[in-house]
């Protein structure tokens, strides 16, 4: 656990502001009358669940508050300088030179159309008073800062040619760029795989202790708190609920909400009961290769890519069969090939007693309902312009199923999934993100399936929406004797809920059993380094 460092003067003093919301919200503050202070090297952690004020707090900061929401009272003092008061000029001054922001989706925040190299100068040329800098050096000098390989070829590159990990570092290389007291990092890690997020926390703390920066870091994950925090404050609707040491919130939380929070981070699990054996094979795969050529550079040859290479397994009915590995494992590509989304190069698929790997589109269309997806994002795999009445009954109409029938159908799965019937004439964006997720499961279960494959299903959500998504997931399972494959970068989650782990590296099985196997006496290094990256390990084992 970091220590604390005293300073005389803090960076950073919050007083007493509040924000508030348009009409008609459910409350009328984002956030209301929050006090704190952030001092030169320490690292202040902000917890909450989505719409807790946690980003309200770091945008009212760097003065990128939506027209709809509005500074209603309080002080905001950085460095002596009051910013509540200063111009949008002094503000868009400070941005970059004093404070800093990182955002959760490195993509979105990204110019798909500068190369990164642009992007970081322009952050430069932006400030005046920079123009003795030798960009092109500064530009590699901080590429390579924060741990990007070849940062001469990286300069190069367009942000879609980058991983979600090497995304983020570019955005923390842009924050770092005119060396600013105070860095903000909201949610900058939530979306990343073990290792990838391990290496992102450690490279913060690294370049915080050479550079004294006071660091406000955005999550919901109390595992990355215990990793970094000297500070915690917890917020709920809009008001800090508890606030201290990290060591005194996480080892002994005062307030009822805290408690719940930590109650519901996943922790590795010591055992899971396997699904019977001799339960029908639902799914078997065995072979399955996949290869992708991607274009070389100038005069180069094209690069092959061996993205699935030699995997077998199989799933039985009611069981739960995880797949686990780094962004570029090959886990998603996996994912498709069983859904027949992506045809596999080589190998055997065989599905409901039939081999389902040649099999062309138009046979094969009769299996489809049978295997069903629950996605990543839900707001993204959700048509923003259909009712949820219209998404869950529109394909199984096409399959054949009356209006009636399937609006009953709907109806009956809505409040199997906690939602209120008047889901059913509602629109995607009035949910929050838990309730989309489960839209996503309803629609999944509108075709009765054998098999559901769900890729990252509670990676983007709160633990405490996380955790009641994964137990809705065991009651359907268990009622419904569902089989099913869980892919997932989080391994707490996996020994939590699974049967059986697969874990992933570069396309290939590098292990396979049950997960107390697997996570807590691994065999191979590559699983020991994953284990190893959980955030909070030392924290979970203490408690």
């Amino acid at each position: 656990m970091p220590h604390s460092r005293a300073a005389v003067e803090p960076l950073l003093t919050v007083d007493a502001l509040t924000v508030s919301l348009p009409g008609g919200m459910d409350r009328d503050f984002a956030v209301e009358a929050i006090s704190f202070k952030l001092a030169a090297g320490e690292t202040l952690c902000i917890v909450g669940e989505s719409g807790s004020g946690k980003s309200v707090t770091a945008n009212a900061i760097m003065g990128l508050l939506p027209d709809a929401l509005e500074i209603k009272a309080g002080r905001i003092v950085l460095r002596g300088e009051d910013l509540l008061g200063a111009t949008p000029a002094e503000l868009r001054d400070m941005r970059g030179r004093i404070v800093s922001i990182v955002f959760q989706d490195p993509l979105s925040a990204l110019n798909p159309l500068m190369t990164i190299g642009d992007q970081i100068a322009e952050v430069i040329d932006a400030h005046r008073g920079h123009e003795t800098i030798d960009k092109k050096a500064r530009v590699v000098e901080l590429l390579d800062e924060v741990g990007l390989p070849h940062p001469e070829i990286i300069k190069t590159q367009y942000p879609f040619r980058l991983s979600g990990g090497q995304r983020q570092r570019v955005m923390i290389a842009m924050a770092l760029a005119l060396e600013p007291a105070v860095l903000i990092a909201d949610e900058p890690t939530t979306a990343l795989d073990v290792t990838t997020q391990a290496q992102i926390l450690d490279l913060i703390r690294t370049i915080q202790t050479k550079k004294a920066m006071g660091v406000m870091f955005i999550t919901h994950d109390f595992g990355v708190v215990a990793e970094i925090a000297d500070r915690v404050i917890v917020m709920e609707r809009g008001r800090i609920v508890e606030e201290g040491r990290a060591t005194d919130v996480l080892g002994a939380p005062s307030h009822p909400y805290t408690q719940r929070l930590v109650a519901a981070v996943p922790r590795m699990s010591e055992a899971h009961a396997a699904a019977a054996s001799e339960a029908p094979i639902v799914l078997a795969a065995s072979g399955l290769k996949k290869t992708f050529r991607l274009p070389g550079a100038f005069f180069k040859p094209p690069r092959i890519v061996n993205a699935v290479d030699d995997v077998s397994l199989t799933v039985r009915k009611g069981q739960t069969v995880g797949i686990v590995g780094e962004s570029g494992s090959g886990k998603s590509t996996l994912g498709r090939i069983l859904m027949k989304i992506l045809d596999a190069d080589e190998g055997s698929i065989i599905f409901d007693g039939q081999e389902v790997a040649r099999m062309p589109e138009a046979e094969f269309r009769r299996h489809r309902p049978l295997i069903q997806m629950i996605f990543q994002d839900p707001f993204a795999s959700l048509n923003p312009r259909q009712t949820v009445g219209r998404i869950l009954t529109a394909g199984p109409m096409a399959h054949g199923i009356s209006s009636a029938e399937a609006k009953t159908k709907a109806h009956r799965l809505l409040s199997r999934v906690g939602l209120d019937p008047s889901a059913f004439e509602r629109y995607p964006h009035e949910f929050s993100g838990g309730q989309r997720q489960r839209v996503g499961i309803a629609r999944a279960l509108m075709f009765d399936p054998q098999l559901i494959i769900a890729d990252e299903a509670v990676s983007a959500l709160d633990v405490s929406v996380q955790a009641q998504i994964l137990d809705l997931l065991a009651e359907i399972q268990d009622e419904m004797k569902l089989a099913m494959i869980f892919i997932t970068h989080d391994l707490r989650i996996a020994s939590r809920i699974c049967d059986e782990v697969v874990v992933m590296q570069h396309g290939r099985m590098v292990e396979a059993g049950p997960p107390a196997q697997v996570f807590r006496a691994p065999r191979e290094d590559y699983t020991r380094t994953l284990v190893a990256a959980i955030p909070g390990g030392r924290w979970e084992n203490a408690a």
